[in-house]
């Protein structure tokens, strides 16, 4: 005697070895035996073998219409051996009762189970919602199968066109058109960017780069939501002097401008003012919330995105021959440089001038400063502070600039909306420079002073901190060690920095003797510096990434062919007169600072891999970009 069993969500027929009430002995055909419970048979039967019984059952339920038997059946449930008897016209045998049990069970959308070989056909609208969806899956599926191959003969299916942006940076995996993106690269062998690519997807390398950021860190779009106007006290004192501010060319947000006045028999009264939106952008207030959603303005080269609305900008830039609201910090600097006494002053700054480095430097420089000072406008100004700034990098024990570093300037010649038609120039210039120093120790004073401020009034505060080498943000007012000084709060930069901004509201109210708008240990307090680590490294990234890319259409654009590099370490060098570092497999075994020329063999510039090969060692007496006069003066060879 033999029966059929369910066991593990499958049917199964063995030959009964030994029969009890509660449980069986059985031995399949592989001569396995197994004890199985009462309850769980389904069938018991004579003939055929039980192999045979399931070989045969299964051909005849292939032919069973799930359609036609859920049409004959009634509302009630029933067994499989119930229905068999009427559904083959006579007496079912074992097989016939099983063929029917595996086409019941095959189709769950018809009939569904309630038990142990029992079930229920389906009622009418669930059956007609999941033939519905099962119709939907086999389109898709087509529809998939269709769109992988107009992939991968390189023809871009249509329905990839209003998908482009999500398909390349956030792909939704639960849509067709990415399981078909999947399975064609898969394929090919090729990445969702070189695929969509070669089909023609991508209008430029350069726009997948910026839209691939502005999807991950500008989601809704880079315009400003209209804010109400700003308003600003109009009773702050105006102060009598006369300030100007030393920026780059393209500077717009000008956060930071000085003064000088000379103190008979005392010295100078040196002022550094810095841009005051905190009177009026208030915490919680529309513009305060855009800030604190961007957190910096982001830097690109030919480019940037503003953290704050081009009106706000406008409102408290410090512009040249404007009188603008500014956090003043004076000192009183004795003829032999040392700062004997300081006072901070919220009030009106006549800003006589923006001075420019274009304009400055060929001027004002360490040649210029040690053969004598030709007559230009603020030359008296900026070299006491020049030699102000001097004495206070003394006093520290610190450089405000490592000797060797350099700051590499982009000018991108054209329309940013047709990149492929624009021309880039890359210069360098060295990093402490008089006008570089004179500003970095201005600005390291104004922070030092004021995060000094805030902790002796105990007013919380962000940080940046430098212990064992490494540089972080803390709300405590610990070291900066690589500066120098007992603590660091940034505040000079309000327009460009969400952390200045929320310092100088701080700044603001401890000296005005207020409650200042975040406590000590407040969750908004450390959440906004979180976000602003997170966020600004993220911005410098994606500077970094696009200036990789402006070098590599550099090189293209020049014609280069090979460029000379010097050794970092293993085989990583540093390209002469660009910000590029790049791994040379080919590289010999070499000293780092040795001098090597390299062959430029491929540029890609969706993936922004460089590949190059070692062509020779050079000798020690050619100097790197940066070592000689003409790459100080800013040209790139």
């Amino acid at each position: 005697m033999h029966l059929l069993f369910e066991e593990d969500g499958a049917f199964r027929a063995a030959t009964i070895v030994s029969d009890n009430d509660s449980s069986l002995q059985v031995e399949t055909a592989s001569g396995k035996r197994s004890k199985i419970k009462a309850a769980n048979v389904l069938l018991r039967f004579g003939d055929p073998s039980p192999t045979v019984l399931l070989e045969q059952a299964e051909a005849l339920a292939a032919a069973i219409e799930p359609d036609f038997l859920w049409e004959c059946l009634g509302d009630d449930d029933f067994s499989f051996t119930e229905i068999a008897d009427d559904y083959v016209g006579h007496p079912a045998n074992a097989v016939e009762a099983t063929s029917l049990l595996l086409a019941l069970h095959a189709a769950p959308m018809y009939f569904h189970r309630k038990g142990k070989g029992r079930y229920r056909k389906a009622p009418a609208a669930i059956l007609q919602a999941a033939l519905a969806g099962l119709e939907k899956k086999r389109l898709q599926a087509l529809a998939i199968e269709r769109m992988v191959d107009e992939l991968k003969a390189f023809t871009l299916p249509a329905e990839f066109v209003p998908l482009l942006e999500s398909l390349l940076h956030k792909p939704d995996r639960n849509r067709g058109e990415t399981k078909a993106l999947e399975a064609a690269c898969q394929q090919t062998g090729l990445t969702a960017v070189q695929l969509l690519a070669r089909c023609g997807a991508i209008p430029s390398p350069y726009a997948f780069h910026v839209q691939r950021f502005l999807c991950e860190q500008f989601a809704n779009g880079t315009a400003f939501p209209p804010t109400p106007p700003l308003v600003l006290a109009d009773d702050l004192p105006r102060a009598p002097v006369h300030a100007f501010s030393i920026d780059d060319a393209t500077t717009t947000e000008i956060d930071d401008a000085f003064s000088l006045q000379t103190l008979p028999g005392i010295g100078w009264r040196v002022g550094i003012h810095i841009a005051a939106p905190a009177l009026a952008v208030t915490p919680g207030s529309p513009v305060d919330l855009i800030a604190r959603q961007r957190l910096s303005t982001v830097y690109l080269p030919g480019d940037k995105i503003t953290m704050l609305p081009e009106a706000v900008v406008e409102r408290f830039t410090l512009a040249g021959g404007r009188d603008c609201p500014a956090f003043s910090l004076y000192l009183s600097v004795t003829p032999d440089f040392e700062i004997v006494n300081h006072e901070t002053r919220i009030e009106i700054v006549p800003v006589v001038a923006n001075l420019r480095h274009h304009d400055l430097e060929p001027l004002f420089n360490e040649r210029t400063i040690a053969a004598g000072l030709s007559d230009f406008a603020f030359r008296d100004e900026l070299l006491t502070l020049w030699q102000l700034a001097n004495a206070c990098e003394g006093r520290r024990g610190k450089p405000s600039a490592l000797p060797g570093l350099f700051d590499y300037n982009f000018h991108i010649d054209g329309d940013l909306n047709d990149p492929e038609a624009c021309r880039v120039q890359i210069s360098l210039r060295p990093r402490g420079s008089p006008l570089d120093k004179l500003v970095a120790e201005m600005m390291i004073v104004a922070n030092s002073t004021w995060g000094g401020l805030l902790a002796e009034k105990g007013v919380a505060a962000i940080y940046r901190v430098q212990t064992g080498g490494k540089v972080r943000m803390s709300t405590a007012p610990q070291a900066h060690e690589g500066l120098g000084v007992k603590q660091y709060a940034w505040s000079s930069s309000p327009l460009r920095r969400y952390v200045d901004l929320l310092n100088q509201w701080q700044l603001l109210a401890a000296l005005r003797g207020e409650t200042p708008p975040f406590a000590n240990r407040s969750e908004i307090l450390f959440a906004a510096m979180r976000d602003f680590e997170l966020t600004y490294a993220a911005y410098a990234d994606f500077q970094r990434h696009l200036e990789r890319y402006w070098c590599l259409r550099w090189l293209r654009q020049e014609g280069r062919q090979s460029i000379a590099a010097t050794l970092v370490r293993d085989n990583l060098l540093r390209l002469d007169g660009l910000p590029l570092l790049q791994k040379v497999p080919s590289l010999p075994d070499l000293k780092p600072g040795q001098r090597v020329r390299l062959g430029i063999e491929a540029i890609d510039y969706l993936t922004l891999e460089l590949n190059c090969r070692y062509l020779e060692t050079l000798a020690d007496d050619v100097p790197p970009v940066g070592d000689d006069e003409s790459a100080a003066a800013g040209g790139v060879p």
